[in-house]
């Protein structure tokens, strides 16, 4: 990386014939800006592994999950909620993404998944500016707590979460 601008990616193991590797804006669908110390990831055997970030500039959220075999899909998310944001608390061995209408949740270990719904779909929300609909968040393996602005008020929502 030079200047936060990550070029590529590539990711591999000791039994695999050859590295995968992929343009780092193929992943997110544009170019972003990130800090290595800012980026975490989970490494699930020899069949994944997960990958989280933010963009230094707008904040905005990132999760990738990388199979190491070439016929499983990437999957890409652009709205990761995590805990790389102060405001953010999602806790280890989960990560967190909204589709501006609820909160998904997954263990990265079992591929669990529980959904946490805000009632509605939040059209002006922004992922490049999260917190202007999203203040806070508190995820566990039991509960998600969030405070979302609905309606142009402040609303504390949460619920129990069954991963299954």
């Amino acid at each position: 990386m030079k200047d936060c601008n990550p070029d590529t990616i590539t990711w591999s193991h000791d039994w695999l014939d050859a590295k995968r590797k992929l343009v780092f804006s193929d992943l997110t669908g544009k170019d972003v800006k990130i800090n290595q110390t800012h980026m975490r990831y989970y490494i699930h055997d020899t069949s994944y592994v997960w990958l989280t970030f933010n963009d230094c500039i707008t904040g905005q959220g990132f999760m990738v999950k990388l199979p190491f075999n070439k016929t499983s899909n990437i999957s890409r998310k652009n709205s990761a909620l995590n805990s790389i944001d102060p405001k953010f608390h999602v806790d280890e061995g989960l990560v967190a993404y909204t589709d501006r209408g609820n909160i998904f949740v997954e263990d990265m270990a079992t591929g669990q998944q529980a959904t946490f719904t805000f009632g509605r779909k939040i059209e002006t929300m922004d992922y490049t500016d999260i917190h202007q609909t999203i203040d806070t968040i508190h995820i566990t393996r039991e509960k998600a707590w969030a405070k979302i602005k609905m309606d142009n008020e402040w609303t504390e929502v949460s619920k129990s979460l069954d991963l299954k």
